[in-house]
């Protein structure tokens, strides 16, 4: 089990000090936009990945007009006390710690506070590109598999200096074939590696996809997803051999796992071309929990679950049933953001379940 406690944030987002205490399993954080609600879920987020949900640049993070910043959390891990740190240094350095134990790498972390989060641009999965649904995919694995992680790292590295060297050739220079092999002969068991774990994963996922769409729709809707990927029909060694020269011409690598994507379809048609705005918000909330459900059979405990903004995006009889799964999650410490105390209140007493309401002014 995971809870948070408390947790303290100074000089983060919109908090220049500010300390917020949690009585409860689930807590519902209201007010208005543009008050602090999204920045507290995501100093959370960021305690469990030690990167924002919402930006890459840490200094977009820290409060106007001052340099770095600091959040602390005290927690229950595993039913033991634990305490979680991380600190972004005026010199733009940052540290994290477990138990006032620095990391000496911050993948060691990833998947100790297993963490899925529901946001309104999350809606960027359904209806955006690749690089969307293989974030996701890469997310939710790296939690579960630490070599997973460090191949996936090591792989985006190597394709980064093979791009690199790509795009520094003339077109009068002779192509340095012995080279480009060196980055090849390391990304190749990589990317096989990568790919293996993937579609394993991806046999376990995709079925309870489609049964959390069902069963927040509340429709007999046959919503089916496809994992597709070059190296179902040919190794990585070949995919890299056959594009060399596409590659050289256009200067980047244009094939391997890095190009892999997840195919929604409906009715044998393509999701997102025939999908109302109601269907799209189910399959984006059914991916979520099927990621919440592969964590917590993975990890033999619930994640935190973080919802922003979950209310103005569901109609009431979605947004029913999914709180309804939600609190059958006894063990699931769950954060959730709303403009209207009221309405937080009528679900979840229609629900019979204790919250904790913090009002940010």
């Amino acid at each position: 089990m995971v809870a948070f406690q408390d947790i303290s944030i100074f000089q983060f987002k919109n908090y220049p000090a500010q300390q917020f205490h949690f009585d409860e399993r689930i807590v519902c954080i209201c007010g208005k936009n543009g008050i602090g609600k999204t920045n507290l879920l995501d100093a959370i987020y960021y305690l469990c990945f030690s990167k924002s949900y919402f930006t890459r640049n840490d200094q977009l993070n820290v409060y106007k007009g001052l340099q770095g910043f600091r959040i602390d959390a005290k927690l229950l891990w595993q039913s033991e006390p634990a305490q979680v740190t991380c600190i972004l240094r005026e010199t733009g350095k940052k540290e994290l710690q477990w138990n006032q134990q620095p990391y000496e790498k911050f993948a060691l972390h990833i998947g100790k506070l297993p963490c899925v989060i529901i946001a309104p641009d999350d809606i960027a999965l359904i209806t955006e590109g690749s690089e969307e649904r293989r974030k996701f995919l890469d997310g939710m694995i790296a939690q579960i598999n630490p070599v997973y992680l460090q191949n996936l790292l090591d792989y985006n590295k190597i394709i980064q200096q093979r791009n690199s060297l790509l795009k520094s050739l003339t077109p009068h220079q002779p192509v340095p074939h012995d080279l480009i092999d060196v980055y090849d002969n390391q990304l190749i068991p990589l990317g096989d590696a990568i790919f293996k774990v993937r579609n394993t994963f991806l046999a376990d996922l995709l079925p309870k996809v489609g049964g959390f769409y069902q069963e927040i729709a509340q429709v007999d809707e046959p919503v089916t997803l496809q994992y597709q990927s070059s190296l179902h029909t040919r190794p990585m060694g070949e995919i890299l051999q056959n594009n060399r020269q596409k590659d050289i011409h256009l200067q980047r690598t244009n094939g391997g796992i890095h190009k892999d994507d997840l195919q929604f379809s409906m009715f044998d048609q393509p999701f997102k071309q025939i999908a109302s705005q109601g269907q799209r918000k189910s399959l984006l909330f059914a991916l979520k929990l099927a990621e919440f459900e592969i964590l917590r059979e993975n990890k033999g405990f619930s994640p935190i679950l973080l919802m922003d903004d979950v209310f103005e995006k569901l109609d009431e009889h979605r947004m029913h049933h999914l709180l309804q799964w939600v609190c059958k999650q006894q063990e699931s410490n769950i954060f959730i953001t709303d403009t209207h105390v009221e309405r937080i209140k009528t679900h979840f007493n229609q629900l019979n379940q204790t919250v904790q309401i913090i009002k940010l002014d």
